[in-house]
This record gives C-alpha cells, sequence and structure tokens, in this order.
C-alpha cells in the first residue's frame, strides 16, 4: 500500500506568470528610477521642474518636496530600486525553470503586501494630503497593483495560501478581477478628486 502523494516542497511559475512579474518588476524599476534622478536634480537646483509636471494636479514636483516623499528617512523611491529589482531576479528565475519553496513564496508575498499598503498609504496622501499627482507614481502604484493581486492570486491556486474551495475557483477562472477592481477604484478616487479640473 502506497501512502498518498505529500505537499510539493518547491512550486515554480509559468511562463505567462514569470512574465507579468519580470513586466511589473521593469515598470515599477523605470518608475523608480526616473524618480531618483528628478529627485537629486531636485536638490541641486530647488527651482528644478521635473518633466512630468504638466498641470496643477499633474504636477510630480510638489510630491517630491513633501515629506510623504521620504516616509523612512530617505527617498522612497531608493526603497523601489531595491524591491522591484528583487521582482525582476524572481521572475527572471522562473523563466529559467527555478521553483522555490513555499517559505519563500510567503515572503515574497509579505513583501508585496507591504508594498500595497505602502502604496495605498501614497495614494491617499497624495490626493487628499498632497493634494497632487505623479505619473511615475501611479505607474508605480499600477505595477504594485498587478503585482500584488497576480501573486496572491498564483498563491492561493497553488494551495500555498489557505482558501475556501470557491475561492480559490474564483481566482482560477476570474482571477483579472481583483486587480481590475482595484484599479478601476483607484482611477474613480482620481475622477472624482479633481472632477471640476477634469471637466473644465
Amino acid at each position: 500500500m502506497t501512502s498518498a502523494p505529500g505537499p510539493r516542497r518547491t512550486v515554480g511559475g509559468g511562463r505567462a506568470f514569470a512574465v507579468l512579474l519580470v513586466l511589473t518588476g521593469a515598470a515599477g524599476l523605470l518608475a523608480s528610477w526616473v524618480i531618483t534622478l528628478d529627485k537629486f536634480k531636485l536638490l541641486q537646483d530647488p527651482d528644478f521642474t521635473p518633466g512630468c509636471s504638466l498641470n496643477p494636479v499633474l504636477t510630480c514636483g510638489s510630491v517630491m518636496k513633501s515629506e510623504q516623499a521620504s516616509a523612512f528617512g530617505f527617498p522612497n523611491p531608493m526603497l523601489g530600486l531595491v524591491a522591484y529589482g528583487i521582482v525582476i531576479c524572481v521572475g527572471a528565475s522562473l523563466l529559467a525553470g527555478a521553483a522555490f519553496p513555499r517559505w519563500y513564496w510567503l515572503a515574497f508575498e509579505a513583501g508585496c503586501l507591504f508594498g500595497i499598503g505602502f502604496v495605498s498609504w501614497l495614494q491617499f496622501e497624495s490626493l487628499y494630503r498632497i493634494n497632487a499627482l505623479c505619473l511615475w507614481c501611479c505607474l508605480a502604484w499600477l505595477a504594485t497593483i498587478l503585482l500584488f493581486w497576480s501573486l496572491t492570486s498564483f498563491l492561493v491556486r497553488h494551495g500555498l495560501l489557505p482558501a475556501p474551495g470557491p475561492v480559490r475557483n474564483f481566482l482560477a477562472e476570474f482571477g483579472w478581477v481583483p486587480p481590475l477592481l482595484h484599479i478601476g477604484i483607484v482611477g474613480m478616487l482620481i475622477l472624482t478628486r479633481w472632477w471640476d479640473f477634469w471637466t473644465s
């Protein structure tokens, strides 16, 4: 009599998932790099105007000069340079055929959970405290939202995160719904926050 097979010790990802990680990581890394360069220029010349400062709402300079732009005592995009670089490395490793143990995936998920929480806080601060948007920041927000929900769906579908059967089945069929809803909610908040400006 043979015993039932135990859970897999390592789990790899499909090509589409790996490419998604590489693309979201690259988008976030690009945004972080551009913001970091502009931040250095702003430190050298307080009158410097970033190229993404287009109008009173889309004004990267106002965001970069805010206290929230250095939440941990250093410019936020420097954190992004490291975090998004890790995402690219994970995606590239999966493309090369790597498989990781459960603890690795959960640590990756914990990092992404911190990322989505931090991004949500920055979104609130930008909309209701700083009263301005940075287009490069918005690109990083988009990348983080797609990354978080795609990874969460992946972990649930592979049994690495506990979830009821109906939730697992839903994510297997409609994994695109949570990130779409999340992006839609953020988009509606941005639209309504400056409704008079957008419609004038």
